[in-house]
């Protein structure tokens, strides 16, 4: 984790993984964002981009250079990510699961991340994530994406109601005034969560340690 060496500024970045840079999605994060901005928390929203994704080939390239062999926003993101506290990961809804370039942009940085002894950019940082929906779907994109997090060390960040928003155009989404409401609440508890991961820093307290343990399957 970065902290706050020599005064710096924590940050947040946050994941736009729609197809449109300034939706629905967007907006949802802009809110986040501009809350976090209130308490001191510098935020960057990061868009994946319109084109497809690619998810994961199971190459092993990773393990050998300490990036994705595909040369696109996820090595990009992921050398700025080593300079961030925390993350937000967004995403529409498409067909009742988060958007697909979102999964394949999220399966190859999550996997190639801290490999052949480059820096883990993503442990023990807190992380959220967040859907937005026409209609249904919410809360299986969101369990799409924190699967991601809760196997990776990332304290999970919530709000006062699932983290979502509705409508079909970022002028629909305005009038989702308890979306937004949620949207508010999570960058709050953001930022006091990553204040007091700094506290917590500043009084001698580490990370915890990591075990060196067995992997099984269901076969031996």
């Amino acid at each position: 984790m970065r902290g706050n060496e020599g005064g710096s500024t924590m940050k947040v970045m946050l994941v736009n993984g729609s197809p449109h840079k300034n939706g629905c999605t967007h907006r949802a994060l802009a809110e986040v964002a501009t809350t976090l901005d209130a308490h001191g928390i510098e935020s960057e929203i990061f868009w994946i981009g319109a084109k497809p994704a690619a998810g994961c080939m199971a190459c092993g390239r990773c393990r050998e250079t300490g990036a994705c062999i595909f040369d696109d926003a996820v090595n990009e993101f992921r050398a700025r990510a080593e300079q961030a506290d925390g993350f937000v990961f967004g995403a529409p809804v498409h067909y009742a699961h988060a958007a697909s370039s979102l999964m394949g942009f999220m399966d190859r940085l999550f996997y190639s991340n801290g490999k052949a002894g480059a820096p883990d950019v993503l442990s023990f940082k807190p992380a959220a994530a967040i859907a937005s929906a026409r209609r249904a779907g919410t809360t299986a994109a969101l369990d799409d994406m924190q699967k991601f997090l809760t196997i990776s060390n990332m304290p999970i960040v919530s709000s006062r109601y699932w983290n979502m928003v509705h409508g079909c155009t970022p002028e629909e989404v305005e009038q989702d005034q308890e979306g937004l409401w949620t949207m508010r609440q999570l960058g709050r508890n953001m930022a006091w969560l990553l204040k007091s991961l700094e506290a917590g820093r500043e009084a001698g307290i580490g990370l915890p340690d990591r075990e060196v343990g067995s992997f099984t399957s269901f076969i031996r």
